[in-house]
């Protein structure tokens, strides 16, 4: 059984997957390193010994500092008492982004290849997540590949699920050297309605999948005799029922949200169901509340985690600008004004309902359950969507991000919490 914690430290980084600090950061591990002395103080051999007892003395007496954590290679120092929360933060230029060309990966989908399709500008590119009080440990992807070896990884939810699929494959195929190694099970393209994709890193012995389950629950005709309104029912009591193909995984990653507006369900004759019953008045925040439930239970009864490794994240910041005559979640009805720098504030994008049931579902799972809050990190990034760069041009997307992009932070972050004992709750 894997520990819950409420917040990762420093200290408790893996020592070969660290990287280096510069000195204006050392103070976000509350520790002490200088690198560097920009010139020599030639003094008398007596008197330096004395300025260095006196010095000591003072430091040691008046302020204790408590003894840094120097991991092997020395490239990192950090508190053991210090607390680090992964999506508390900010983005920070790195020209060592992005991670991999999507021109040269297949898995890439073509609607999120934003160079291929025409952006020029390139800024959005070359930012990195950065906590405050730690950093993310930059990865090996060698050393990733080969703790994969004979393991399943499984993505399940809407299309945000598939760019995080599509960017966690890309990014594990840099490692290997033979890239026709690593294929696609059925030799199916990626397209928006496949319900399963299986990508298979044969020369490792592991696959990565992507289920498509947009609510995570099951949908279904309605009852007999419903209003002429209704197509279709969504039964919220039920998981879907390709959840039985996801227990037997190592590691099992869940997303829902976008799909769960007015235009996407009741403009479609979508409604909710309980018990084989409609339920016509109620609220999507409630029947999303409902489904939440619905799959706590369903983790807590049927997944196995001290074999499995369950992961949930929250709701991707979108940022759509409401036109005066739209309605708030409409986004067929909204503008999206891509920007090419990201935001200095999160102007309230950092909040968000479905990430607050999300948040306090997870909290209450008897399993251990690791929470990915990306909802805060998403929000300063109006830069990093779609837009009309996509194999669409005509209908912009303030909703996905490119790729090479955000979702390649996601995984960084997954990878952070899969190779460690560390699990990530909000208290």
């Amino acid at each position: 059984m894997v520990k819950r914690l409420k917040f990762s430290s420093c200290g408790h980084l893996r020592s070969d997957l660290v990287k280096d600090l510069n000195f204006g950061k050392m103070k976000h591990c509350h520790t002490w390193v200088f690198h560097s002395f920009n010139g020599v103080l030639v003094i008398g051999p007596l008197l330096l010994l004395f300025l260095v007892a006196i010095g000591s003395g003072y430091f040691y007496n008046a302020y204790s500092f408590p003894e840094p954590i120097v991991h092997e290679n020395e490239n990192r120092t950090s508190n053991s008492s210090g607390k680090c929360n992964f999506f508390d933060g900010n983005w920070v230029p790195d020209e060592s982004y992005p991670l991999y060309n999507a021109s040269e990966c297949p898995f890439a989908e073509q609607g999120f290849s934003c160079l291929a399709n025409g952006r020029e500008d390139k800024e959005y590119l070359k930012w990195r997540w950065k906590p405050r009080n730690c950093e993310i440990p930059r990865f090996d992807v060698h050393e990733i590949l080969e703790k994969l070896r004979g393991k399943r990884i499984v993505f399940v939810g809407d299309s945000l699920s598939r760019t995080q699929w599509e960017s966690m494959i890309c990014i594990l195929m840099t490692g290997v050297e033979d890239k026709k190694s690593v294929y696609e099970v059925k030799g199916r393209k990626i397209t928006r309605q496949i319900r399963h994709l299986q990508v298979r890193f044969s020369s490792f012995n592991f696959t990565v999948e992507f289920y498509r389950s947009i609510f995570l629950v099951q949908p279904g005709a309605p009852p007999k005799r419903s209003p002429k309104r209704i197509k279709k029912a969504l039964m919220l009591d039920k998981m879907d029922d390709i959840s039985k193909e996801w227990i037997q995984s190592d590691i099992l990653i869940f997303n829902t949200g976008h799909w769960w507006t007015p235009t996407k369900l009741f403009e479609l004759g979508w409604y909710f169901q309980i018990d084989g019953k409609m339920k016509l008045g109620m609220t999507i925040n409630g029947a999303f509340k409902q489904a939440l439930a619905t799959w706590k239970s369903w983790v807590e009864k049927k997944v196995n985690t001290d074999r499995t490794r369950v992961y949930f994240r929250t709701f991707e910041a979108t940022h759509w600008r409401v036109s005066t005559y739209a309605r708030i979640s409409d986004e067929s009805r909204e503008k999206c004004n891509v920007t090419r720098l990201p935001w200095s504030e999160t102007n309230g994008k950092d909040e968000n309902l479905f990430s607050d049931m999300i948040i306090d579902t997870v909290r209450n799972v008897s399993n251990p359950v690791t929470l990915l809050h990306v909802t805060p990190m998403g929000a300063y990034r109006s830069d990093a969507h779609v837009g009309t760069w996509s194999d669409n041009p005509l209908v912009p997307d303030c909703s996905h991000y490119c790729l090479p992009g955000v979702p390649d932070m996601w995984n960084e972050l997954l990878f952070t919490f899969l190779f460690s004992d560390q699990q990530y709750q909000i208290s």
